[in-house]
C-alpha cells in the first residue's frame, strides 16, 4: 500500500513515496516552483494514503492542494496534537507546535526510543527535547546559517556576506561569519542537551542523543563533540510513520467489524 508525503518547508518542498517495505522515491523541488509539484509527482503510481507537512504558508497550502487533486486520495494535513505515535506534547497549546516539529519528533522516537535532542537544521533551526518516556518537553527555534549570515549582510554597513569556511581561529571576515553562525547553532544544540542532563531527562548512559537532519546538518555535526546521528529527512520519515499508523488503524477498525 503506497504511501506519499510531502514536506514543505520554507525553502524546499520534499516529498517521498513509500511501501510497506521503505522508500520508492524521494525528492524535492524549491518551494518557489511549488506550482510545479504536479508535475514533480507526475508518472508515480497512486497512493493510498497522503500526508502532509506545511509551513511554507496558505499559498503554498493552496498549490499541494491543486497538485494533489489528480488523486481521489484526499491528503492528511498534519498538525501538532496531544499524542500521535508514541509521542506526547507538553506544548501549552500542541496544536501550535510546527507540523515539521511534530513528525520530526515522531520520527526520532520511532528511530532510536530513548531520550533525544531532536535539530532541523534549515532556513531556521528547530532544537526540541524529547525525553526516554517520548514525552516532547519543548524546544527553541533559531535563525539557521544562512538566515545569520544574511541579518550581518543586510544589518551592517562592511560585513557582506561572502563563502567561507569553519574554522577553530578564523583569519578574515567570511570564515570568521561562517564559523561565528556555526558556533552559535553548536551552541543552542548543546545547551538544550545540558539542560535535560540538568533536569534528569537524559540519564541513560552517555546522556541524549543529537539526532540531527537539515541542509546545514553536514557542518554542525563534525563540530559537535557528542554522539550524533544524522538522519536524511526526518520529517518524511516521521510522516511515512503517521500514516504507517493510520493503515494500521484502520485496519484494526475493518477487523473489529468482521
Amino acid at each position: 500500500m503506497n504511501m506519499l508525503t510531502i514536506d514543505a518547508g520554507n525553502s524546499r518542498i520534499k516529498w517521498g513515496m513509500a511501501d510497506a517495505n521503505g522508500w520508492l522515491r524521494r525528492a524535492w523541488i524549491e518551494t518557489t516552483a511549488a506550482a510545479s509539484l504536479r508535475d514533480a509527482l507526475n508518472g508515480l503510481p497512486a497512493p493510498a494514503h497522503i500526508v502532509v507537512s506545511n509551513v511554507a504558508g496558505d499559498a503554498v497550502r493552496a498549490a499541494i492542494t491543486q497538485a494533489l487533486a489528480m488523486y481521489a486520495t484526499a491528503p492528511v494535513w498534519v498538525q501538532g496534537c496531544a499524542q500521535q505515535c508514541g509521542v506526547k506534547s507538553s506544548y501549552a497549546d500542541p496544536a501550535q507546535l510546527g507540523a515539521d516539529r511534530w513528525a520530526a519528533l515522531i520520527a526520532a522516537w520511532r528511530l532510536y526510543k530513548r531520550a533525544c535532542v531532536v535539530v532541523n537544521a534549515g532556513t531556521t533551526m528547530t532544537v526540541d527535547a524529547l525525553s526516554g518516556e517520548g514525552v516532547f518537553l519543548g524546544g527553541v527555534i533559531v535563525p539557521g546559517l544562512d538566515l545569520m549570515r544574511q541579518a550581518l549582510d543586510t544589518g551592517t554597513a562592511q560585513l557582506r556576506q561572502q563563502a567561507g569556511a569553519f574554522y577553530y581561529f578564523p583569519d578574515n571576515t567570511a570564515d570568521a561569519i561562517m564559523s561565528g553562525a556555526v558556533n552559535a547553532l553548536c551552541g543552542a544544540i548543546e545547551r538544550m542537551r545540558g539542560y535535560m542532563e540538568e533536569t534528569g531527562q537524559g540519564s541513560q548512559g552517555d546522556g541524549p542523543l543529537v539526532v540531527l537532519s537539515g541542509g546545514a546538518a553536514a557542518l554542525i555535526k563534525p563540530q559537535l563533540n557528542v554522539r550524533v546521528e544524522l538522519v536524511d529527512n526526518l520529517v518524511l520519515e516521521g510522516l511515512r510513520e503517521i500514516a504507517r499508523e493510520s493503515i494500521e488503524k484502520v485496519a484494526r477498525v475493518a477487523d473489529a467489524k468482521k
